[in-house]
């Protein structure tokens, strides 16, 4: 199980202004302080043990962006996949695939990628066998 995420960031104003457009209507709630910004979900949320952090590098050098690396964030349907998509982009965040079905994943594996401000690579997915799936 994965405990908690980390990514680096040098603008925590910037960050917080595209993480803010998105991460708030998956459930989860935000905490500054002087270390940066640290997002939690609520209790009664099924995945509430893994936290989210966008923190300036403890070395103190520049933040850099993994090569390969993704954190990947699950909305509730295809419909917030798009619209989070969206504000995302308008917060600041760059495309890096529009929603969509992608041939290599499940039919019903839809997903839109992102690089935030700083360059880190974020997937909003939804995988709801009840929605209308790549076959139709």
């Amino acid at each position: 199980m994965i405990g908690y995420v980390t990514v680096g960031a040098d603008d925590i104003p910037r960050a917080k202004r595209f993480y803010a457009a998105i991460l708030p209507a998956l459930g989860y709630g935000v905490t500054e302080g002087p270390e940066g910004l640290s997002y939690a979900l609520g209790p009664d949320h099924p995945a509430s043990l893994t936290e989210f952090y966008v923190k300036p590098p403890f070395d103190g050098g520049p933040a850099s962006t993994g090569n390969g690396s993704m954190i990947a964030f699950e909305a509730r349907s295809q419909r917030d996949v798009r619209a989070l998509h969206a504000a995302a982009i308008a917060a600041g965040g760059r495309d890096e695939g529009a929603p969509g079905f992608r041939a290599d994943y499940g039919a019903a594996f839809y997903v839109g990628y992102l690089r935030d401000p700083q360059g880190n690579k974020i997937a909003l997915y939804s995988n709801d066998p009840g929605e209308p799936g790549r076959d139709g």
